[in-house]
Formats: structure tokens, C-alpha cells, sequence
């Protein structure tokens, strides 16, 4: 059997006693099973490690393996430049691995190295793994914008590879946990923090991957979460695997989850192929939220998909609409939703129709063809869409940000003809500060030049 098992570690510094300087002391359960975990590494006597880390180099659309003969990294950021290791890398099982994820259909590769050092998220668990005696070469994988599919056949393809080549490997699957569980913290609180880690915890004390599969995106990004997608790489490398799961300890002492886990490999188990599961459950998921659609968010797929399906726009309104939409005329915004990520979002400040279910007709088109930062939808993927529509308020001056709130009020930032707009309650956003740097970005306006702010609320439609 090639892959012998899989262990999950966080990777805060303090948790070195060269950086933590005491501190360490207030998470020493998360020490504790480091050393445990390390030395349960180091029994089954690995030939490689695969190690995905987080702060490895990560693009939206590519799966970066670090390229290279070694690496080497130390912890000179956190004040402990004593602390130094170097790996060598597994070139040919690097190649094995890309050579099969390429063949899949995936995008992964050694391009794009901006850092050839090892990150804190390697760094970590290898310090522990050092002391306990394991030597052996890595594999160092970053991790990407793709969805959860994407990296659990990453995972696939990785124990695929290491069974071609005979290696006996374990996988390190690098990341901490919520980073908002208590408001004291350094990133603040947000109720689904504390979701996100029970989540977590109780899919690695039951070995379930599937729910690593399956977590709602909005929640995980509220959550501010980090590890989760080397968790669903892990469970790739585990697919078809039996596994006896040992959750060694769980702590949120300074705000951030920190979770330790075992997972010894005992056998094949076919059950425990996870992939079909993850699109049923997905394809669910989406025919519940489209069978909920109201009549706004009805009215922009149907002129979506009419453009779409045969080219030419929407020429009449359907029957039946709600007199909100045909009665009165405001600006509204059209946003597009794929596997959890933004696929477009175009929309009027102030009405340029007759009558909002018009407004939402032409933006729903634009959202799908003419947002810059993406391609026009394709026929393919519009039953793979998500769509919500926020109708928006009239704007109001405000003469400080103290007047703002991110989750009621979205904010447009002007300076002379440049604008930009931000809508309010957006996952990722949760400070005044956030939004309008934000803003500013999409209007070009520099962070110290003068502008004008003003508020507004939205009515949004699911």
C-alpha cells in the first residue's frame, strides 16, 4: 500500500518556542499533538511527504508544485531566523504527479514560482517531523481558486502517482481553522467561525470527507478559514482508503482554530470514494436553491439563458410579474455565482429603465457576457449558476465612515468623474475600512485622495 496515512496541523508560529517565547505554553495541547502526530509519522517510515501549505504560491486557476531540486526556509519573519530547514524535493514523483493531473484536465505545474523558500505553512510541521526523525524528501503542493472537486482529484491524482512510482508516503495536509471565533482575537468574531471549526472537528474525528466536500462556500469565507481546501487535497489522497481517524486536539486560545488530527491508513474501502457524492451533492444543492428562486432572481436567468441559449435578448416581460418590478424604476445588480465563486456581478447605481424587472433584464445579460474580469458564460454552464439581484436605495451623503456598516449599507466612493461602487453584506468584507478601500480600487481612486461617500440599502433577492 503506497499511501500510508495523512496527518492535518495547523501552523501558527507561536507554537515554536523560538518564536512563542512562553506564549507557546497557552496552546500546549496543540504541541502536544504535533509531537504525537510527528512521531506516529515517523514509525510508518515514509520515503516522501506531499505538504500543502496555504502560504505556498497560490493562483486562481493553477495548481503551483514547487519546482527545483531543495528548498530552504526559516522562520527569520517571526524572529527566529535560527530556526532553518531544507528539504529535498521528489522530482520524479513532482513530474508523475503533474504528468496525471494534466491528463485529467487540471491545470498544474512548477510556473509561476515567486518565492522558492519554504512558507511557515511547511516550515511548521516539519520542525515537528525533524525532531521526531523524519528526514525523507517532499513534495510541496500550493493550493488554488478551483473548487473543492478540483482539489480533491488533485489529491487522486497524487496517490496515483505515488502508487506508479512504489513510494510510501504520507500526506501533510498544512492550514489552521476559523480565524474568527472570538472578538478579542486578531481577525475579530463572526458567528460562523465557531460553525466552521465544529464542522471541521467533527469531520475529523469521523473521517467523513465528504462534508470537506460539501461546506457552504459563504460560510467558509465568513469564517475566514484557511486550511480547508489542503483538507479536501488530503481526502483525495485518501480516496478508496480506509482510514482509523484520531482528532488529537482542538483550540481557539488566541481567536484562530487549531486542529490536529491523524488518519493511519487500514485498508482499501470503495465507500469511501467521494467524488460522485460531492457532485450529487452539489447538483442537490443547486435545484433546492432554484426551486426557492423568487421572481426577480427568475426574471434574470430567463434572460440570461435567452441570450445564451439562442442569441437574441429577452423581448417581452413574462406575464404575472410583481407590481415592484413593473411599477417603479430603481438601479439594481445582477450577481453570478459558480461552485461558490463570483462568475460575474454588473449593475446600475441609478435606473436606466423604465421599470426594474427591465433593469434587471439588461444587467442579468451583462452580468453573463460583458463583466471584464471574466469570459462570457457559456451555454455549458448556466445550470451551474447561482443568481441573486440586489435592488438598490436611494444613496445618501455621509460625513464620516463612523455612518457606514458593511453588512446594512453599501457605499459608492467619487472623486471629480471617478466612482466605485460596493454592495453591502458581500462575504470576505466586514469592516468599513475593508469596503472602502475596496471601492476605492474599483474606482481608481488613490487611499489619500479626497472623495465624496455615500451610502445606500439594498433589498436583496435569492
Amino acid at each position: 500500500m503506497s499511501m500510508l496515512g495523512a496527518i492535518l496541523t495547523p501552523h501558527p508560529p507561536v507554537l515554536l518556542p523560538e518564536v512563542g517565547r512562553g506564549r507557546e505554553r497557552e496552546i500546549s495541547a496543540t504541541g502536544r499533538a504535533m509531537e504525537e502526530a510527528a512521531e506516529q509519522v515517523s514509525r510508518w517510515k515514509p520515503d516522501v511527504l506531499l505538504v500543502a501549505s496555504p502560504h505556498t504560491v497560490l493562483y486562481a486557476d493553477y495548481f503551483h508544485i514547487a519546482p527545483g531540486q531543495t528548498a530552504v526556509g526559516d522562520m527569520s519573519a517571526f524572529g527566529a531566523p535560527q530556526v532553518r530547514i531544507q528539504a529535498e524535493y521528489d522530482v520524479p514523483l513532482r513530474e508523475e504527479i503533474i504528468r496525471r493531473a494534466q491528463n485529467a484536465g487540471l491545470k498544474a505545474g512548477t510556473l509561476g514560482q515567486r518565492d522558492p523558500a519554504l512558507d511557515h505553512g511547511v516550515l511548521i510541521p516539519l520542525y515537528y517531523l525533524r525532531r521526531a526523525g523524519v528526514t525523507c524528501p517532499i513534495v510541496r503542493l500550493g493550493l488554488s481558486g478551483f473548487p473543492a472537486l478540483a482539489h480533491y482529484r488533485l489529491g487522486q491524482c497524487i496517490a496515483g502517482a505515488v502508487e506508479a512510482l512504489g513510494r510510501r508516503a504520507v500526506f501533510v495536509a498544512s492550514g489552521d481553522l476559523s480565524h474568527k471565533l472570538k472578538e478579542d482575537g486578531p481577525y475579530g468574531y463572526a458567528p460562523e467561525g465557531p460553525v466552521f471549526d465544529e464542522t471541521v472537528v467533527r469531520t475529523m474525528a469521523s473521517g467523513n470527507f465528504l462534508e470537506f466536500l460539501t461546506m457552504e462556500p459563504s460560510l467558509c469565507e465568513r469564517a475566514a478559514e484557511c486550511g480547508l481546501r489542503s483538507f479536501q487535497m488530503m481526502a483525495g489522497a485518501l480516496d478508496g482508503l480506509a482510514v482509523a481517524p484520531r482528532l488529537l486536539s482542538h483550540e481557539g486560545t488566541f481567536g484562530v482554530g487549531y486542529a490536529v488530527a491523524l488518519f493511519p491508513v487500514t485498508g482499501r474501502e470503495d465507500s469511501r470514494r467521494y467524488a460522485a457524492a460531492c457532485l450529487r451533492a452539489q447538483q442537490e444543492r443547486l435545484e433546492r436553491r432554484r426551486a426557492g428562486e423568487d421572481p426577480l432572481v427568475r426574471l434574470a436567468r430567463l434572460s440570461l439563458e435567452t441570450d445564451r441559449r439562442t442569441g437574441k435578448s429577452l423581448e417581452r416581460l413574462p406575464e404575472g410579474l410583481p407590481e415592484e418590478l413593473t411599477c417603479r424604476a430603481a438601479g439594481a445588480f445582477v450577481s453570478l455565482h459558480k461552485e461558490g465563486r463570483l462568475r460575474g456581478c454588473i449593475g446600475t447605481i441609478a435606473p436606466t429603465q423604465s421599470n426594474v424587472a427591465w433593469e434587471i433584464v439588461r444587467n442579468a445579460v451583462s452580468a453573463g457576457t460583458r463583466d471584464p474580469r471574466f469570459p462570457p458564460v457559456a451555454e455549458d454552464e448556466l445550470d451551474q449558476l447561482e443568481y441573486s439581484v440586489d435592488v438598490l436605495g436611494e444613496p445618501e451623503p455621509v460625513s464620516s465612515p463612523n455612518e457606514l456598516d458593511p453588512r446594512q449599507y453599501g457605499v459608492i466612493v467619487s472623486c471629480g468623474a471617478r466612482r466605485g461602487l460596493l454592495l453591502p453584506d458581500l462575504d470576505g468584507v466586514d469592516t468599513v475600512a475593508e469596503q472602502l478601500d475596496i471601492a476605492r480600487q474599483k474606482g481608481g481612486i488613490g487611499p489619500h485622495e479626497p472623495c465624496r461617500i455615500e451610502r445606500f440599502r439594498v433589498v436583496r433577492h435569492l
